[in-house]
């Protein structure tokens, strides 16, 4: 038998599962845009009448996460669309750039605002915060932990990795506005530490650059096509030798597609049997992967005859 290769995807309702993908991420993250809109001016009016640098960093923080919402929305119509011929494998990718698009945003802002508070740090404020900032900053803490959860809990369940990256965004906003209520309240309290007010926007930016990174850096992995981790390629290999009828499996590689996860592997079988039957065991093995093995979505196996005295080269 010479080596044959098939090939399957899910097919599980893949619009159905596609538009509901689609409708969660726009739902959520117009939600967040309101709110986030909503929060900037606040904290950029009690920043100002409070007299606080500090919270009108956060303010801008706030801002940050409305490009974000924005260019959520606006990629989610890319990524969405379905495979065509030019790209076979669909879009999805697309979320990847867009994910990368919101932590260099967050970087860009963290390294601004923590330039702003260097530059500023030896100079003396003439009126120490007042209580307005503080209560702005304590309020936003406690609304963006309240948006972090949802959307995550929303991202992880549509595996959304920029609703994720959002979530992050917002959590990022709310503990960046822990150091600002600090830095205010010690401010408020001691008149002659207002310099306090410098060093937590100065901190601020140190937790959005945090953030940023743990962003960018899982999407970069998989835009450079970085495996699934040993233990998911372990469950492949297990999950294909128990299938009856297989003999031997080897070659196993695996990538990232937006969500999901493309899975190609070799598996031998008795030289004896026919095509159809070889062509039948592929398929079990198949259909195994894509329901047993979480994000599985597209199967490439390739078929080879197992011989006694050792396996024949892959073609």
């Amino acid at each position: 038998m010479t080596e044959m290769t098939t090939r399957v995807s899910s097919t599980a309702g893949p619009d159905s599962d596609n538009k509901r993908h689609v409708s969660e991420v726009r739902r959520v993250t117009l939600v967040g845009l309101v709110i986030n809109l909503a929060l900037s001016a606040l904290k950029f009016a009690a920043g100002i009448l409070g007299n606080s640098q500090a919270v009108v960093a956060d303010a801008v923080h706030s801002l940050s996460d409305t490009v974000s919402d924005v260019a959520i929305l606006v990629g989610v119509k890319f990524w969405s669309k379905p495979p065509d011929e030019c790209h076979p494998h669909g879009h999805r990718r697309i979320e990847f750039l867009v994910t990368i698009f919101i932590g260099l945003l967050l970087a860009a802002v963290a390294l601004g605002l923590s330039y702003n508070a260097i530059a500023t740090l030896h100079q003396a404020q003439a009126r120490p915060p007042k209580t307005i900032a503080f209560l702005a900053a304590v309020l936003s803490i406690f609304i963006k932990e309240i948006l972090y959860r949802w959307t995550i809990s929303k991202g992880r369940e549509i595996k959304s990795t920029a609703l994720i990256a959002n979530a992050w965004h917002h959590r990022s906003d709310g503990l960046s506005s822990i150091p600002a209520a600090v830095a205010v309240a010690g401010a408020a309290l001691v008149p002659g530490l207002t310099f306090l007010d410098h060093l937590g926007a100065i901190v601020v930016s140190m937790f959005i650059l945090q953030a940023a990174w743990k962003i960018v850096r899982p999407s970069l992995e998989q835009l450079v096509d970085r495996g699934a981790p040993e233990e998911i390629r372990c469950g492949i290999e297990q999950l294909a030798f128990a299938t009856p009828g297989v003999q031997e499996v080897h070659a196993i590689r695996t990538r990232h597609i937006g969500s999901g996860l493309e899975v190609d592997l070799h598996i031998l079988v008795d030289p004896a049997l026919s095509v159809e039957e070889g062509h039948q065991i592929s398929e079990e093995v198949k259909r195994r992967l894509i329901e047993y093995v979480s994000d599985v979505v597209d199967v490439v196996v390739h078929l080879e005859p197992y011989e006694e005295d050792g396996k024949l080269e892959p073609n």
